[in-house]
């Protein structure tokens, strides 16, 4: 049995629901670009930016910024790391609220 995870040890970084969103479309895809993501999660591009920014310092999100024709595109997938804090989270929260009902 595995030991049941403690509120403190709930990855911050994953934590957030704009980032735990974008993780979680990010892990049933190759890829994605930035429109993409943004129509699917419902942020602005500027808060996709800012949470695409936090999770590729992590190292959970890598990301590819090139031109088609003269238009940016920017892509992006899950990495290693990030798959593993994602499948993470999602074990120490399961845990959480199982051990939390009665």
């Amino acid at each position: 049995m595995s030991p049941i995870a403690k509120p403190q040890s709930i990855d911050r970084i994953v934590h957030e629901p704009a980032r735990y969103q974008i993780l979680a479309l990010l892990s049933v895809v190759k890829e994605a670009d930035f429109l993409f993501v943004m129509r699917q999660t419902g942020l602005t591009r500027g808060n996709l930016s800012s949470h695409m920014s936090k999770l590729e310092k992590a190292g959970y999100v890598s990301v590819v910024k090139d031109f088609m024709g003269k238009k940016p595109h920017t892509m992006m997938r899950i990495t290693r790391t990030g798959r593993i804090a994602f499948e993470g989270y999602r074990n120490a929260m399961k845990q959480m609220l199982e051990r939390s009902i009665p």
